[in-house]
């Protein structure tokens, strides 16, 4: 991924802020390793469609997956050109005008199009990817999928080729502006994310102890007492 202004993909350069852009590869893939869902555009005949869907990068690759029998999957696999972004908001940028109200963030665009992988050893890598993504040392305490699961689902694949990011952070831009005279609290209200307590499935056997992974977590990520 080229880091310079002029050698950046026209699709993918911040127009809007330029200073908030970053094309280089670290930027992009922190990104989406810190990100959970992605959104997924494509065209579909005359319809423009956006989808929410779990995602993960393995390498230079961004695995989706869907149901056989999914139009949508049906049609990225087909090779539809598509966007994929990812956006993590963390905070809350509040201003003394509501015009200039806004939001810290991080956000990253790709464009496709995607490929099914049909290489099985791949396959089961990225449904592990997949649910390391979800939830870091799942894969071993669980059922890996078998043929059957494996059968009923496609896995979409894109190559990070024109990818950007962009990058909103700092407080409100109306501190120099005659809106600072006013009695109105400015300022960031940050955005924390947090697990509570785990809900069992209602199916579980009693005596079964919370998982370590699960553990793990939420010792990383309590929520803030």
């Amino acid at each position: 991924m080229a880091g310079k202004r002029n050698d950046v993909p026209p699709r993918v350069r911040v127009r809007r802020g330029p200073k908030k852009g970053r094309y280089d590869r670290a930027s992009v893939d922190d990104v989406l390793d810190r990100g959970l869902l992605a959104h997924v555009a494509f065209a579909d005949g005359d319809d423009a469609v956006c989808i929410p869907m779990l995602y993960a990068r393995v390498g230079d690759r961004v695995y989706i997956h869907g149901s056989t029998k999914s139009r949508a999957v049906r049609l990225l696999a087909e090779g539809a050109p598509a966007c994929l972004t990812v956006t993590l908001v963390h905070g809350l940028v509040l201003a003394r005008s509501a015009f200039e109200h806004s939001a810290n963030y991080d956000s990253v665009m790709a464009f496709g199009p995607f490929a099914r992988v049909l290489d099985e050893d791949e396959r089961l890598r990225a449904f592990e990817a997949f649910t390391e993504k979800l939830l870091p040392g799942r894969w071993d305490e669980v059922r890996q999928p078998n043929a059957k699961e494996l059968k009923a689902t496609e896995i979409l694949a894109l190559e990070i080729g024109d990818a950007s990011v962009k990058v909103r952070s700092g407080g409100p831009d109306d501190d120099e502006s005659p809106d600072a005279e006013r009695e109105t609290w400015a300022g960031v209200l940050p955005i924390v994310r947090s697990y509570g307590t785990p809900t069992p499935a209602p199916g579980l056997r009693p005596g079964i102890e919370l998982s370590e992974s699960v553990r793990r977590l939420l010792a990383l990520r309590a929520p803030p007492g």
